[in-house]
């Protein structure tokens, strides 16, 4: 046991004792010096002078040592003042280092996943669904908006609400995207239907979901906008200034994802694809057909493929060039795609001026309708060439699976046989195994 220190008695504790006494010793000198003698009363008076200036110079130091100890006591409130206060703000720094802490190790574990993603649709998903469970919220909706490489707008492609996509009206933006499309910085709206910059009656006429606040963000590499990765909630005041920073930490790491799933797209369809017609190249064509095949034998469909040839193509580059072969090329080939552009076709530059277009779940019947139809469109196009109008025609030949032929090889070899015999009986025909 610790023992507990004796309590010594202050100055204003023996003050009243000190009266007490010196009132006694008053009374006892007083009746002293009646019943001894008169003459000792100066003497008492006397004491008593000294003893009165006694007692207010110790009640001036008394009082000198009670504002000395309120000073100090003062000063010690203020110290304990800014203790409290550092206390508070090493708290506050420490909460904040912790969530930095927390964050940063999300945002790891986002860049790991998204570093194993290699399609553009994976990486897409993959940025939406953990955007979405970072915010942790199911009231809380993350959608994902890119820029089409080609035309340039702005399309929706992922949009997540928990565990389950949600359908959103507004494929290609509302009017808080166009806010962050023209200017490229990010958004932060606390109170949708109280912020000036934003027509709430538009909006709503827009999308039918409730907003109530959101955060956005342009995805960007350099000042090359890529997209805008956007979280909304139909409650307010759902979000702040920290959230705003932290969604646009995950839209830098989004963007170099998503450019490289891009790149690795791009290098893929270089890979199968014609670069001057942008068609695919005939491995791809071959790898396809040997699947398509296996998929309509199990299910006991028909499968058709064509065989182009442009006629006298030689005759146009000896005559104006081979970049006016090229021309011809990519005309014909943009003739193809608008005219086979069902899901699962597939249209490819077969060699040199040949095409050839794979058309799963196509009878015989209606191969031979589509590829008169696109020779008829092909014989139609009006193309210049040096300056002078010119046209050209295409023979076509058709054959089916499994009428025609059960294997991949043999297919091509019906169809290229149909497409002679069309040469040989004028060009500009479609012929077909009868």
């Amino acid at each position: 046991m610790t023992r507990k220190p004796k309590k010594q008695l202050s100055n204003s504790a023996l003050l009243p004792l000190f009266f007490f006494f010196f009132i006694f010793f008053q009374i006892f000198f007083f009746s002293f010096s009646l019943r001894a003698h008169t003459g000792f009363l100066f003497f008492v008076a006397i004491a008593q002078i000294i003893l009165i200036a006694f007692l207010f110079a110790v009640r001036l130091r008394i009082q000198k040592k009670r504002a000395e100890a309120e000073v100090k006591r003062q000063d010690y409130l203020e110290k304990n003042n800014l203790l409290e206060a550092e206390i508070e703000t090493e708290t506050s720094v420490l909460k904040a280092f912790q969530e930095k802490i927390i964050n940063y190790s999300k945002l790891k574990d986002l860049t790991e996943k998204l570093s194993r993603c290699l399609s553009l649709e994976d990486t897409s998903e993959t940025l939406s669904a953990e955007t979405d469970r970072l915010f942790g919220d199911g009231d809380i909706t993350t959608i994902l908006y890119l820029f089409h490489s080609r035309t340039g707008e702005l399309g929706l492609t992922s949009s997540q609400k928990g565990q389950m996509r949600i359908n959103i009206k507004s494929k290609k933006g509302d009017l808080f995207d166009g806010w962050v499309v023209k200017t490229l910085q990010p958004l932060l709206v606390e109170a949708a239907k109280n912020d000036f910059r934003f027509d709430m009656d538009k909006a709503v006429s827009e999308e039918a979901r409730a907003i109530g606040s959101l955060i956005s963000t342009p995805l960007m590499i350099g000042n090359k906008a890529l997209g805008i990765l956007r979280v909304d909630t139909p409650q307010e005041n759902c979000f702040k200034s920290d959230d705003l920073r932290f969604l646009s930490t995950i839209g830098d790491l989004g963007a170099v994802a998503i450019e490289n799933a891009q790149l690795y797209e791009r290098v893929e369809e270089l890979a199968i694809k014609d670069g001057l017609t942008g068609l695919y190249l005939r491995r791809y064509l071959l790898a396809r057909m040997t699947e398509e095949i296996s998929r309509e034998f199990r299910s006991k469909r028909e499968l058709s493929f064509l065989m182009v040839d442009l006629d006298k193509f030689k005759d146009y580059n000896d005559h104006y060039g081979h970049m006016a072969g090229d021309i011809l090329l990519r005309t014909v080939a943009m003739i193809l795609q608008e005219t086979f552009k069902n899901p699962g076709d597939l249209v490819s530059r077969f060699g040199g001026e040949e095409f050839a277009v794979l058309l799963p779940d196509c009878s015989k019947e209606k191969a031979i309708e589509l590829a008169d139809e696109v020779r008829k469109r092909i014989q139609k196009q009006e193309i210049i060439l040096r300056k002078q109008k010119t046209r050209i025609t295409v023979s076509i030949g058709v054959a089916t699976f499994p009428s025609d032929a059960r294997l991949r090889e043999e297919l091509i070899a019906v169809a290229d046989n149909a497409m002679y015999r069309a040469k040989a009986k004028g060009r500009n025909r479609v012929c077909f195994m009868e």
